[in-house]
């Protein structure tokens, strides 16, 4: 009886040893195998790829997909579910227009170090790029219905006392491609932009605008940049003659009043006087095609910083004097 017991213990140990080493053998491999999968190795990664791309008359994404190799630096455990994998996920690209070829109709090509830009879109941010094995990324992007129309600002523009708009307002870009069927397209004049209203404006303006949707229509951009340049100004007054330019030989013409009250609105701080090269003149075309003979006084180009002028008066009397 006691040597049934013993037996029974030994083989009990026995048994409860083999557990153990069987044990911390598969937390031994599986220890290993996560250090081993967690060191970087070198493999190929390849995805299939759909081009997205605004260019003029063509859809937004490409009508083919591209799979997109590369020998790639990444974890183990990157390069094992990539081989495991049957059917990889479609990802869709953001594409640069500068960053195209068209090598042939409604073709558009990336080639050589272009695809650079692309690395974490294609792979993910966990992957280095050793090298591509695909070479030229061929997409194709099918015509669409559209036409170009003006962008239209709304807006509401107050400076501040001795301060003015030096150049005009400017928006880029100025007009857009919409897309769409031909019923929504015909429906469509212009985009407008979101209203854009500025106050106590004493420096120069830029900002982005949101374009303002359209049902049934799709647009090239959703938003514009603007600038407007803003400049401190004076005013300066003078009286200055009123001459006549380019009369025929034997002709004369008198011009009444013969000067004018010129004032001139001028960035600050002024470099030169102005007024030395400012001229106002009547041209003898503008005096032969009228019927009153009453004409507007011209002005050669305004001189180097001059933002504005007013002229009183604004018309003047001409007579021929025989």
């Amino acid at each position: 009886m006691a040597l049934k017991e013993d037996i029974r213990e030994r083989f009990g140990n026995w048994g409860r040893e083999w557990i153990i080493m069987v044990l911390s053998l598969v937390v031994a491999v599986f220890v290993w195998t996560l250090t081993n999968l967690s060191k970087d190795y070198s493999g190929t990664i390849s995805v299939p790829v759909v081009a997205e791309c605004n260019i003029d008359g063509h859809g937004l994404e490409s009508s083919n997909t591209v799979v997109v190799s590369a020998r790639c630096r990444t974890d183990g455990f990157r390069l094992l579910r990539e081989k495991s994998r049957r059917e990889r996920k479609v990802v869709k690209v953001r594409f640069d227009r500068a960053d195209f070829r068209n090598t042939a109709p409604h073709t558009y090509c990336v080639i050589g170090g272009a695809k650079n830009s692309y690395v974490n879109q294609f792979f993910g941010e966990g992957a280095n790029v050793e090298a591509f094995i695909t070479d030229t990324l061929k997409f194709v992007f099918p015509v669409e219905n559209h036409k170009k129309v003006p962008v239209e600002v709304h807006k509401v523009i107050q400076c501040r006392s001795q301060y003015m708009p030096s150049g005009p307002f400017r928006m880029s870009p100025d007009s857009v491609t919409i897309y769409g069927e031909d019923v929504h397209l015909a429906a469509v004049e212009r985009i407008t932009a979101s209203r854009l209203v500025l106050t106590d404006v004493h420096e120069s303006q830029h900002g982005v605008l949101r374009l303002n949707p359209v049902k049934g229509v799709r647009m090239s951009t959703d938003e514009v940049s603007y600038e407007l340049p803003v400049s401190r100004y004076v005013e300066l007054r003078a009286t200055v003659p009123v001459e006549v330019w380019n009369a025929p030989a034997g002709h004369h013409l008198q011009v009444y009043p013969p000067n004018a009250q010129v004032v001139l609105r001028c960035s600050f701080p002024l470099s030169k006087d102005p007024l030395h090269s400012f001229k106002l003149y009547v041209d003898w075309k503008d005096f032969s095609e009228s019927i009153s003979g009453r004409c507007a006084a011209r002005t050669l180009r305004l001189p180097t910083g001059v933002l504005d002028y007013r002229v009183e008066p604004e018309v003047f009397d001409c007579v021929e004097l025989r």
